[in-house]
């Protein structure tokens, strides 16, 4: 058994030390990427409601909101292809993904804004579920739960914007972020149809999206532009005019780019803290070059 880490070292654990401890907590959690923050938060939710709720809730829960990849399930109930993605076996299966998502997914976020971050990490989520179902006729089908196929899109798009970038891990020297990613992959491959009860083709899948989508980032196409266009229709983003006012969207109106955002930036200098963190890692830069590619992401 691994013992925890303990947050009392000595003194009382009376109100104010709980309230201290609560403080640090939330400005912690607040200091999160947007993006990533708000998906721990319903990710987080959705599992202490799956453990409040014990046996009775989830055996509901699974087989309606888990992905069925069994045809024509997965074309008449396509919540799943979402909902999928929030729901958890139990805490180690949460907790890791969890982990993942932040110790990967910050630089991918601040780096290419939170918008963008969130069209990655469910576009990957999506198109690891459709690989499972086109693939179930051969591999058979089962239920899906767990944000992994997700998350695995986060790491690769990390790998394609780090790749150099160290990884630890316990026990084992620094490795590179592509190598890291790779055999992840490989792994994956490996077992592919053991029947080790992990969905191996949902993670490939993610892989393949993460990889898919980044590459098209690089290539000039706004992603961010698919989270805009959800914004717009929920009245979140209003076109130019008075507060309130319910004017129809100009077809001319133009919106600003991700592309055009780092245009507006010293080239030179975004370009000297990438480098940096693809050298050295996130955690060498700075809080000044930190706060440069916080504001990017708050732009994006």
């Amino acid at each position: 058994m691994v013992k925890g880490p303990s947050f009392f070292t000595g003194g009382n654990m009376n109100s104010g030390n709980y309230d201290s401890f609560g403080n640090a907590f939330k400005r912690g959690f607040m200091r999160m990427p947007v993006a990533i923050r708000t998906i721990i938060a319903i990710n987080a939710v959705v599992f202490v409601i799956q453990m409040l709720g014990g046996q009775a809730l989830n055996s509901w829960v699974v087989p309606n909101l888990g992905f069925d990849p069994s045809f024509p399930t997965f074309l008449t109930q396509p919540w799943r292809l979402v909902t999928y993605m929030f729901l958890h076996g139990g805490f180690l299966h949460f907790l890791f993904n969890m982990l993942w998502l932040w110790w990967m997914g910050r630089a991918v976020e601040e780096t290419l804004g939170p918008r963008t971050f969130t069209v990655i990490y469910f576009g990957a989520g999506l198109l690891g579920a459709i690989l499972d179902a086109g693939f179930a006729l051969v591999f058979g089908s089962a239920l899906v739960i767990g944000a992994s196929g997700a998350v695995t899109g986060i790491l690769v798009a990390f790998a394609m914007l780090f790749p150099t970038a160290p990884i630890m891990l316990f026990l084992f020297p620094p490795i590179q972020a592509r190598f890291f990613v790779a055999g992840w992959i490989a792994i994956d491959i490996l077992f592919l149809g053991s029947g080790d009860g992990v969905a191996r083709l949902v993670h490939l899948g993610g892989a393949l999206g993460g990889y898919l989508l980044v590459k098209a980032h690089k290539n000039g196409t706004d992603l961010s532009m698919v989270i805009r266009y959800v914004e717009y229709m929920f009245g979140k983003v209003k076109p130019a005019g008075k507060s309130g006012s319910k004017r129809p969207r100009n077809k001319n109106m133009h919106i600003v780019q991700d592309a055009e955002i780092v245009e507006e930036m010293d080239q030179s200098e975004l370009d000297a803290i990438l480098e940096k963190i693809s050298k050295q890692g996130y955690d060498s830069l700075s809080k000044e070059e930190k706060r440069k590619l916080f504001e990017l992401s708050k732009e994006d």
